[in-house]
């Protein structure tokens, strides 16, 4: 059967902060934009019980009421929405195409926000109890289920350690398992001297997981001691793991650049490289990985992508346009020379009595649109065009020169006059 094509402005695969954030910001500038995530709208911020970092909300705001506003705000702005997964994605042409199991989208522009995934411990017999049989990854989802049980938690960073302290709420005993000395956790300050103080909580120092057991469920996590090697089996009802996330980039291979951890590369544009694509979130190869710098990554995408749409509007239909011989002259608003030559540039468009049409680019301001001609950024660079092609170009040209090269271009020539 063959798949249904829709055109979009912009596409933006990933529905946590960094996507919604950028969703908001094109639906807002009314870009017929759509949303493309295949699970939960929100992300990984959705599985965090309290968020008391993010500006505006002093005393605290759940993950999954923060991100119900974001997505609250964004279908104000006509922003529309797939629940579906992304299976390939080509992005080096002027239409970007993003392929779904029934549809196929092409875009302008794709803003790529996939987030990532807890990463999981690989320990022997891991996957026969991931999710709903006794592996988790929230606490907020799972710890009203625990309660009265016994609980583990593997990890000792910000997250472990607060969302252990959240379970002691429902659970009888959380027991963390650190790989750390006695005492020492990767969790700020303030977290691990309250979750050292907490009487539902117990630490078992200097481990890691070896295995984990049961019969349908699980029921024991065997943990390694780093320092003797001895293995202890330890009981327990159900095992959260908090020991960081992975990237979703996996259907991106090959397709942008990567670091060796599968992190995309942008530069401070969010662009990554390619025309038209941009990364945002915990996707991106960058230091702190939170909601703030999420918002903040994709507000700077959301407006990257608007800029490009209309740029390149006006490059194909006023730069680049066909009714005339373009003459496009590149200056330096900080260059008196090239600033001064405007008024020259001005009367020789008059001079050739409507055959010529007149472009003038700040260097600095029109920076992409100079990119597009392949312009080295040379004050003075003035190019010819004919049928939308570039026929011509010259660096710090005089007024004979030019007129010169225009009566080459034109159907009537004019007098060369200096």
């Amino acid at each position: 059967m063959e798949k249904k094509v829709e055109n979009y402005d912009v596409v933006i695969i990933g529905g946590g902060p960094s996507g919604l954030t950028a969703a908001i910001y094109c639906g807002r500038a009314r870009l017929n934009t759509l949303l493309i995530e295949k699970s939960l709208v929100g992300g990984l911020a959705t599985y965090t019980n309290e968020i008391e970092n993010f500006p505006g909300f002093p005393e605290g705001v759940s993950g999954l009421g923060l991100m119900k506003l974001f997505e609250k705000q964004a279908k104000k702005f006509g922003v529309k929405f797939k629940l579906t997964d992304v299976r390939s994605v080509e992005l080096e042409d002027e239409v970007k195409v993003v392929e779904t199991f029934r549809t196929t989208y092409h875009a302008k522009t794709v803003i790529i926000a996939a987030g990532g995934r807890p990463r999981i411990t690989r320990a022997k017999d891991e996957e026969k109890y991931l999710f709903d049989k006794g592996i988790s990854f929230c606490a907020t989802c799972d710890a009203a289920a625990n309660t009265g049980k016994t609980v583990m938690v593997i990890g000792s960073g910000d997250a472990a350690i607060e969302e252990g302290m959240f379970l002691t709420k429902f659970a009888k005993e959380v027991i963390v398992s650190v790989i750390h000395d006695t005492g020492k956790m990767d969790c700020n300050e303030i977290a691990r001297d309250a979750a050292l103080a907490n009487p539902k909580m117990t630490f078992k120092w200097n481990t890691m997981t070896e295995s984990f057991a049961g019969d349908g469920h699980l029921d024991t996590v065997n943990l390694k001691n780093l320092k003797t090697g001895d293995i202890e089996g330890v009981k327990v009802d159900s095992c959260f793991e908090f020991i960081g996330y992975e990237p979703n980039t996996e259907v991106f291979e090959g397709k942008v650049n990567m670091s060796k951890r599968k992190y995309i590369y942008t530069d401070e544009h969010m662009s990554v490289g390619i025309p038209g694509v941009f990364a945002c979130g915990d996707v991106r190869e960058k230091e702190l990985k939170q909601v703030a710098t999420a918002v903040g990554d994709g507000a700077i995408a959301g407006v990257a992508a608007e800029k490009f749409i209309a740029e390149t509007e006006m490059f194909e239909n006023q730069i680049m346009q066909k009714d005339k011989i373009g003459l496009i002259y590149i200056y330096s608003a900080i260059d008196a020379p090239s600033r001064e030559l405007l008024p020259m540039m001005q009367e020789i468009e008059s001079v050739f009595n409507g055959q010529v049409k007149l472009n003038v680019i700040d260097q600095y301001k029109g920076k992409s649109l100079c990119d597009r001609l392949g312009c080295d950024i040379e004050p003075m660079t003035t190019f010819y065009t004919k049928d939308g092609k570039v026929m011509d170009v010259c660096g710090q040209c005089d007024k004979k020169s030019i007129m010169t090269r225009l009566n080459k271009l034109v159907a009537q020539p004019v007098e060369v006059v200096v």
